[in-house]
């Protein structure tokens, strides 16, 4: 397998929990280097392995994706012989993420007030809906309701429809990354003081923190942001545009780059049609402006529009979907998507590791490995476990 090369390289992280939120912060850590011990009871994976919406031959294609760069183990954390080891693990790590609900950890006698009485580094990434306090801090809390409950979900869609969702699982991953955001933040605080502490990072306030100006607007102003589409009200013109075989996303909103796009529809003295002569003016006319641009766009194809922004310094681009992606020059020439070896369909094409760094970049060791597929060498070579004890914890369904 290959090393890893990223600047995390020499970390090492236990990942518990199931689903996205927990993994694709693991996702996001192993990415960038370091390592990562993957733990599901024996004999129930993460049910993650199983989902996706096309699985040819019955096989998952978004597991591999979540799942990589990591190191599965099983281990039963519902007994005393599974806590014990996990203990073991905790302290020869430096990063714990898990995504139970807010009391599990404690049940199990595996809070952060016994874990860091182990290894006072440690530091523990808790990703829940609504928070490990508060008085829904309890409660069940998938992505879905904590983008509602964080104002995400309200915003989305059509105003004249029920609101709508991303399409993706948004506040997961959201959490996810302000988890990851967060241990890398309390590494600083580690290597200054010495001492772990545990990030709390709930999907609903993961969302709050997208909600630019929101909250003051309805504290101060007493407005409330609906939805509006595919647009933001005031700000014009910014919307998807018809074409002959398609569409395309301009942002010309800026009165420097509303001149411009004006230029390139070959009528330049709308900039200084009083209408739309500034941000505020075109603001109010937002509806006659688009429906003047796409006047103009929906005459020419998609390349000519785009051939027509670019001439003329306009931000402008297509919308794109997986084929596209998988086809384009830009995506190539970045590394944006690569292909990962795979144990069933040889190579899969896949999101490279983000961001990108100039010294130490992140990189894909390998894609996901079956559910224990490492018992062996974590138990047994890190934890220093006799073959034979592997094989009773094995009998006994702790590993």
């Amino acid at each position: 397998m290959a090393e890893a090369t990223g600047p995390l390289k020499g970390l090492r992280v236990i990942e518990l929990g199931v689903l996205l939120a927990g993994p694709f912060c693991g996702q996001l850590l192993g990415d960038l280097g370091a390592e990562v011990i993957k733990v599901e009871p024996p004999g129930q994976p993460d049910p993650l392995r199983d989902w996706g919406q096309a699985k040819p031959d019955g096989k998952s294609l978004w597991f591999p994706v979540v799942g990589r760069n990591k190191k599965p183990v099983t281990l039963n954390l519902r007994t005393p012989e599974g806590q014990a080891l996990l203990k073991e693990l905790v302290a020869k790590s430096d990063i714990l993420v898990e995504n139970f609900r807010p009391g599990t950890m404690e049940k199990w006698g595996l809070g952060y007030d016994v874990l860091s009485e182990i290894n006072p580094g440690l530091i523990m990434v808790r990703v829940s809906g609504y928070g490990q306090t508060g008085p829904h801090s309890k409660k069940a809390g998938y992505a879905s309701v904590g983008e509602a409950f964080g104002g995400l979900r309200y915003v989305m869609g059509e105003p004249d429809r029920m609101p709508s969702r991303a399409g993706i699982s948004l506040g997961d991953s959201l959490a996810a990354t302000f988890g990851a955001l967060g241990a890398m933040a309390a590494l600083h605080h580690r290597h200054v003081t010495g001492r772990g502490q545990m990030v709390d990072s709930a999907i609903y306030e993961a969302c709050l923190a997208m909600m630019e100006s929101l909250v003051p607007e309805a504290g101060v102003a007493g407005y409330v942001r609906e939805r509006t589409g595919s647009f933001l009200p005031g700000v014009a013109p910014s919307n998807i545009y018809p074409t002959s075989d398609g569409m395309v996303i301009i942002g010309a909103n800026q009165d420097t780059v509303w001149r411009r796009l004006a230029a390139a529809m070959g009528e330049p003295e709308l900039a200084s049609d009083p209408r739309y002569v500034d941000h505020y003016a075109r603001g109010d006319h937002q509806e006659e402006l688009d429906q003047h641009i796409s006047r103009w766009s929906v005459k020419l194809t998609s390349d000519e529009v785009m051939a027509a922004c670019e001439e003329h310094g306009v931000p402008c681009g297509p919308i794109y979907r997986g084929p596209e992606m998988l086809a384009d020059a830009h995506y190539a020439a970045r590394e944006a998507i690569t292909k990962v070896a795979h144990p069933h369909f040889g190579e899969i094409p896949m999101q490279n590791v983000f961001p990108k760094f100039s010294e130490t970049p992140g990189n894909i060791r390998w894609s996901a490995p079956e559910p224990g597929a490492f018992n062996t060498q974590v138990f047994g070579e890190l934890l220093g476990k006799t073959d034979e004890q592997v094989s009773h914890l094995r009998s006994l369904s702790v590993i």
